[in-house]
């Protein structure tokens, strides 16, 4: 069977459903999975509270429902307060219409798919769930220095086979940057990046190939938001994991 196209890659990527014999390869595939969980790093920065901040909705010009009107014979336009018109601008673009259904992960998807085209293969992982879980090793994240955070994290084994990494973090929030979860052998030279973590409890899946016997160090990392996926040398706790 072919790989997953870029498309079904970005969409998987921001958590959205594909079709059942697509989804069958995906969970297959070693090459798929890497190349989707490479992706959600993409997503994750999307949803940093610095980059996902609230704005006030900004309503269109009145030329772009004229142009909708014309497009598709529909001729009623929104209620529109004399406040809230905008005045056209000259060289704007008129875009094709869209829905308004969740409009952060439309965000995210222009994100994903700068991702397609530019970014290789990275080894971080989408995030997954599942209720028939076995915890079967864990790790005291200690803090490192004098930072201020702590937390413990779990492997866990779903009835299928497939593992998770269950992180529950307590830390201060980052300004300007984020944490983020890596799982490292004892030279601390070798990391795997899992994703973006926030204080709480989060659930990163682990690549069916990982080996946590050699990659057996779980580390979380204070990053800035400056695009670089490579570690920042900046760990704030640190744990073993064990049977």
């Amino acid at each position: 069977m072919p790989h997953c196209t870029p498309e079904q890659l970005a969409v998987a990527a921001l958590g959205e459903p594909l079709p059942a014999e697509d989804a069958a390869h995906l969970a297959s595939c070693v090459s798929c999975t890497a190349e989707v969980t490479s992706l959600r790093r993409a997503v994750d920065a999307v949803a940093v509270p610095q980059l996902a901040a609230p704005s006030a909705p900004v309503p269109p010009p009145p030329h772009v429902w004229t142009a909708i009107a014309a497009a598709t014979g529909v001729s009623a336009r929104p209620d529109v307060s004399p406040l809230e018109e905008a005045s056209p601008t000259p060289d704007a673009e008129i875009l094709p219409f869209r829905s308004r259904r969740r409009p952060l992960l439309l965000v995210a998807a222009a994100v994903v798919v700068g991702a397609v085209i530019g970014a290789g293969a990275v080894a971080v992982a989408i995030r997954g769930g599942g209720d028939d879980v076995q915890a079967v090793e864990s790790a005291k994240l200690d803090p490192l220095a004098a930072d201020e955070a702590s937390g413990t994290a779990q492997v866990v084994v779903r009835t299928d086979g497939s593992r998770a990494l269950v992180v529950r973090l307590d830390a201060p929030p980052v300004p300007d940057g984020y944490y983020e979860v890596w799982l490292t052998e004892r030279s601390i030279t070798d990391m795997v990046p899992l994703g973006i973590a926030r204080s709480g409890t989060q659930t990163f899946e682990l690549p069916a190939d990982l080996d946590l016997d050699t990659f057996s160090i779980v580390d979380v990392s204070q990053e800035a938001l400056d695009g670089d996926p490579q570690h920042s040398a900046i760990s704030v706790v640190r744990g073993q994991l064990e049977s």
